[in-house]
């Protein structure tokens, strides 16, 4: 799924692969250089060297190097996610590298010295130069407060509560995909909040961020897990439900204790949600109910085939070219 991603040098580590670019950690320059442009080089690399590439760079001097699709933007673009069910370490098979130097570095030498240890002869590359900027309070401005429903808000921690009484959860954009803008998440938010009984138990399979899973204890939920297959998921997921004071538990695939749940949401992508079809029915109380998203319009009626095996699904919803299935665990 795509996700809502900040500024290249906002954190110090990398972004997962399921946001348009990976980001290595930046220098301390960034931050001892607050009124001085920097010099942007883009370098159009395969997969086999980007990330070779971009470490090299770091290692020379570069202040950031940043990794994304060449194709962007484009009909060629390639599609890679980290999700349940798919390999983790993925690049994009035509990539640019992005490195950030300061304005008086020797940028050309760095590229050269860390192409002819990359082993790549004649490295064609474009530069730019790029003003420094308050990145703080410019991604910031990005993020408003966004409204579900009636009484379901996600707030960015910067911002005043719009609705003091309504159900507000605390959520910053991060590397985990989730903060409430992208309509899959929408969807799943909408559903707990008018389905979600008082004191079910819910697991958020694919749980990004740990969005479900928070608003689910903030709804309602007398228990909430979240998995997800990114360790940094998992973390990010246990600060954002200390930030909204909720007890939830989050696990790697692996570390999920054997048990049955009320309520499995599973927001992730059509491929792992084929492959995850028995599992997450096992997951499933009998009488207990499921609700599915990531999956576009036209995968409805497939997904529909799969998860009719065990569901009694109702008819799907949509959002903006992405659906929603739910049901009841026969």
């Amino acid at each position: 799924m795509p996700s809502e991603t900040v500024c290249p040098f906002s954190d110090g580590i990398s972004v997962t692969h399921s946001s348009p670019y990976t980001v290595r950690p930046y220098s301390e320059g960034l931050l001892r250089k607050p009124s001085m442009p920097y010099q942007q080089i883009t370098i159009n690399v395969n997969d086999a060297v980007a990330e070779r590439l971009a470490d090299t760079l770091m290692e020379h001097g570069a202040l950031s190097a940043a990794i994304e699709d060449a194709y962007a933007g484009t009909e060629n673009e390639q599609a890679i996610f980290g999700e349940p069910g798919m390999p983790t370490e993925q690049i994009w098979q035509q990539s640019k590298v992005i490195a950030l130097f300061g304005e008086h570095d020797e940028a050309a030498a760095i590229i050269q010295t860390a192409a002819q240890e990359c082993g790549l002869k004649d490295l064609a590359y474009t530069g730019e130069t790029l003003e420094d900027q308050d990145w703080v309070r410019l991604t910031q401005a990005q993020f408003d407060p966004i409204q579900i429903s009636e009484r379901l808000w996600i707030t960015p921690s910067w911002h005043e509560a719009p609705e003091g009484t309504a159900v507000n959860l605390r959520l910053d954009p991060g590397l985990a995909f989730g903060t409430g803008s992208h309509p899959t998440t929408r969807l799943c938010l909408k559903w707990l909040d008018t389905q979600l009984k008082n004191g079910e138990s819910v697991l958020d399979y694919g749980c990004g961020s740990g969005i479900l899973t928070i608003a689910a204890l903030k709804l309602g939920a007398g228990s909430a897990v979240g998995v997800d297959i990114d360790e940094q998921a998992i973390r990010a997921s246990k600060d954002n439900a200390e930030q909204n004071n909720v007890d939830a538990q989050f696990f790697l695939p692996d570390g999920l204790p054997q048990g049955q749940f009320d309520v499995v949401v599973a927001n992730i992508l059509a491929n792992p949600l084929r492959m995850l079809g028995e599992m997450l029915a096992a997951r499933t109380k009998q009488g207990g109910r499921i609700v599915l998203s990531g999956l576009l319009d036209e995968q409805i009626e497939e997904l529909s085939g799969i998860y009719s095996q065990w569901f009694d699904l109702d008819p799907a919803e949509t959002e903006e070219g992405w659906a929603r299935l739910s049901g009841i665990k026969r």
